[in-house]
């Protein structure tokens, strides 16, 4: 499937000849020849601080000022060769459009007039995506795939990202880095890259993915990790959400994402796309589009609060239960493009969108469009109808989003008309550019409204963050603080919250927990190295029973709890860490052992459906946690010590 002021890039950009030895020519081509003055759309580009993090459903700047990512996908580097024929064919290629490996365009036009168009564009960001392969790729790139970046010759597939990346920022646009792929091949179907981890472990990708942090982590406007694209059935078997097994996308995708920040560069928004697809697509038997649907079940919970962002795609020939394909594949199940305007709206919103709508939840999060598009010689009433549909409730949600594809040719190498017709953008064999700022282009009009239609702007004021703990298949301990301190309990499933939040809830069995940093004004925790496991009453002041008939494991005077340990479903420790101002309110026991009981509303949401549930107010801390061994309740949590926070 598919701004600094300009005298300060142009310094920048040529900059990179000393950096990297990479020259960055000036243009040659008739219509790509020349640079624009400084447009609006190249302003607003480089008016941002770095780095990108998150509040609610927002992304903003180092400032706070909201960052709505107006993207589109340079493709390339991910691989073009269909998988079928001879590799050296440019027939055998998407579009017959050769990449070599590397992002397309280069051949026929230099670095820095394919920037300027992107500005004309109205872009500020740019989703590059890349296979594992590339990477790892120690031959050149053919002379004639950077024709027109004659400083880019002899230089690896890597190399040239690399200079890639380095005119991007330097010209003001924020990068997102995207695996698409392990091999260097066109996706997305059965084609060997349906998983991360179809060609290689788990632990190879998240490698890769901490090599590609560091590599570019001194650049603060690389401000993305994309972890892999469109996770999707292979030939035999699915992928999952939660489930514990190696194909267990939510698992490898927390474990990527949290290397990431811990060892590489803690940054990065980190990005999940949703399940693509599951099932076989045969009329009768179960197959369908999950996206971002197990989401409201099962969040992410990432070592460094503030970066996690979710995301989806979305085609017209696609469909909620609808592969996309024609032929062989293809059910009777609708596609988007067949949706009525309301039907649209509402999978559109139950598939992704609900995420970013609901505030205050542990699913709360941006959600990202980080692909969809169609052709510019599309001809069909109801995918001309849907683009404009889509790009609609884009505008309406005040979405982030990224169009696919960017870049695209519209000759082939001998010059015959050919290439990818769905790119914005799209040149000959010469430089000359056709597409969207050229001339009639049915997609103009839904794009200017996109870019141009109001947004929010400006400083967007912290929220309270709610994350949630699970301990289905392996450890939680989502604070960098305490797993410095090292294993506290160990052979013991534990959950910690991330650093700056306390554990205000948990469940009576799936051991989940409940984190969030509300009414404290920032970290409760004080600065010092210090935490205390609690594994019996010792700390349970004469009189002060709270659960009589159970054990009580509470924390020491002055202290909040922080996580707790399991060993199978029995309670086995709490964990406490001291407060960085006098805790002494009034206390209260909430049971939890035969019904959910929690606050009007249920601030944060179910963070264990189907378990009964205990959750101190917004504005209490919890300071213990009491349990029993007798029979029919097996040493699971059944009451929480909340106690006022003033």
């Amino acid at each position: 499937m598919k701004t600094f002021v300009r005298a300060v890039c142009r310094a920048l950009v040529a900059g990179l000849v000393v950096l990297t030895g990479v020259a960055v020519p000036g243009a040659a081509a008739t219509s790509a020849s020349s640079r624009p003055a400084p447009s609006a759309a190249t302003q607003e580009a480089g008016a941002w601080t770095a780095p990108l993090s998150t509040r609610g459903r927002y992304i903003v700047d180092a400032d706070g000022k909201r960052f709505r990512l107006k993207s589109a996908n340079w493709d390339g580097a991910q691989g073009s060769w269909t998988g079928s024929g001879d590799v050296n064919d440019p027939a055998t290629h998407h579009s017959g459009q050769d990449s070599h490996g590397i992002p397309l365009g280069l051949d026929r036009v230099a670095i820095p007039s394919l920037l300027g168009d992107f500005h004309a564009l109205g872009i500020n960001s740019v989703r590059l995506p890349f296979s594992n392969e590339m990477i790892h790729t120690t031959a050149p790139v053919p002379d004639s795939a950077v024709a027109a970046n004659p400083g880019l010759r002899g230089k690896t597939p890597l190399q040239v990202y690399d200079a890639v990346v380095a005119a991007l920022t330097a010209d003001g646009f924020a990068v997102v880095l995207n695996n698409h792929t392990n091999t260097t091949r066109w996706c997305c179907g059965v084609d060997g890259n349906e998983r991360w981890n179809s060609r290689q472990t788990t632990r190879q990708w998240a490698d890769d993915w901490v090599f590609m942090a560091r590599r570019y982590r001194d650049n603060s406007r690389v401000v993305g990790a994309d972890l892999y694209n469109e996770v999707r059935r292979d030939i035999l078997d699915d992928p999952n959400w939660g489930l514990g097994d190696g194909h267990d996308w939510f698992a490898a995708a927390q474990e990527a994402g949290d290397r990431i920040l811990a060892e590489a560069d803690p940054n990065l928004l980190i990005i999940v796309e949703g399940i693509n697809w599951t099932g076989i697509p045969a009329d009768g038997l179960p197959h369908g589009r999950p996206l971002l649907t197990p989401v409201r079940t099962l969040s992410h919970t990432l070592v460094v609060s503030g970066k996690l962002v979710y995301s989806a795609h979305f085609y017209g020939y696609t469909g909620p239960h609808h592969s996309g394909a024609t032929g062989l594949g293809e059910t009777h199940d609708p596609r988007y493009q067949d949706l009525t305007p309301d039907q649209l709206e509402a999978a559109l919103h139950d598939e992704a969108f609900y995420v970013s709508a609901e505030s205050g939840q542990h699913f709360t999060a941006p959600v990202w469009i980080s692909e969809f598009g169609v052709g510019s010689d599309e001809g069909g009433a109801a995918a001309r109808a849907w683009f404009g549909h889509l790009t609609g409730y884009l505008t309406t949600a005040d979405a982030d989003f990224a169009y696919w594809p960017l870049v695209g040719w519209s000759t082939d190498g001998q010059g015959r008309p050919g290439g990818d017709s769905w790119a914005l953008l799209r040149y000959d064999r010469d430089g000359h550019r056709s597409g969207l700022l050229d001339g009639p282009d049915w997609r103009a009009d839904a794009w200017h409204g996109l870019m141009t239609a109001p947004q929010k702007s400006g400083y967007v004021p912290p929220v309270a963050a709610w994350h949630m703990l699970t301990t289905d298949h392996s450890d939680a301990v989502q604070s960098l603080r305490v797993r410095a301190l090292g294993d506290w309990d160990s052979g013991a499933r534990k959950a910690v919250c991330p650093d700056g939040e306390r554990l205000i809830g948990i469940s009576h069995t799936q051991g989940r927990g409940l984190c969030t940093d509300t009414a404290t004004g920032g970290d409760l925790r004080t600065s010092d190295p210090v935490q205390s496991v609690v594994r019996d009453e010792r700390y349970v002041p004469p009189g002060g029973d709270w659960a009589s008939g159970y054990s009580k494991l509470q924390c020491p005077q002055g202290q909040f709890l922080l996580g707790y340990s399991l060993r199978a479903d029995a309670v086995s420790a709490a964990l406490c860490a001291p407060a960085r101002r006098t805790l002494a309110g009034t206390s209260r026991t909430v049971w939890f052992d035969r019904g959910d009981s929690r606050p009007p509303g249920g601030p944060g949401g179910d963070f264990a459906y189907g378990s009964y549930k205990g959750q101190c107010a917004s504005d209490e801390y919890a300071a213990g946690l009491a349990y029993t061994n007798a029979i029919g309740h097996r040493g699971r949590p059944d009451a929480l010590l909340c106690r006022s926070l003033v």
